[in-house]
């Protein structure tokens, strides 16, 4: 799979990610490095711990991630899931943040996908 063919397989605008990192080879290289980053294991960790500092950060690292690589689905839930965070209160959060695990799933098995 190409990098245009994963990121429209998860409903992402490829052209205004090329139009911002100018190539394909520079688009593939930053998503495939995505897989490494570990935001999302951190949001799932302090989630898990009931530390609403920890899972914020994490919230917004991944929302600001998401945005400059043009993970436009995962960039909603997590930019959604950062508000609910906004106070550090992980109560009521549970739905939203299996929005972002769907999405991360969704966007991971794409990008993994890419030759």
């Amino acid at each position: 799979m190409t990098a245009k063919e994963a990121y429209e397989s998860v409903d992402s605008n490829y052209d205004n990610v090329l139009k911002r990192l100018g190539s394909e080879a520079m688009i593939k290289r930053f998503a495939v490095k995505f897989l490494d980053d570990p935001t999302f294991n951190e949001l799932e960790q302090a989630l898990e711990a009931g530390n609403g500092e920890d899972a914020f950060r994490a919230a917004h690292t991944m929302k600001g991630i998401c945005l400059n690589l043009g993970f436009d689905k995962l960039y909603e839930v997590s930019a959604a899931l950062t508000e609910q965070l906004r106070d550090r209160e992980i109560a009521g959060s549970e739905a939203m943040y299996q929005k972002v695990a769907e999405q991360y799933d969704r966007l991971t098995a794409a990008l993994k996908a890419i030759d």
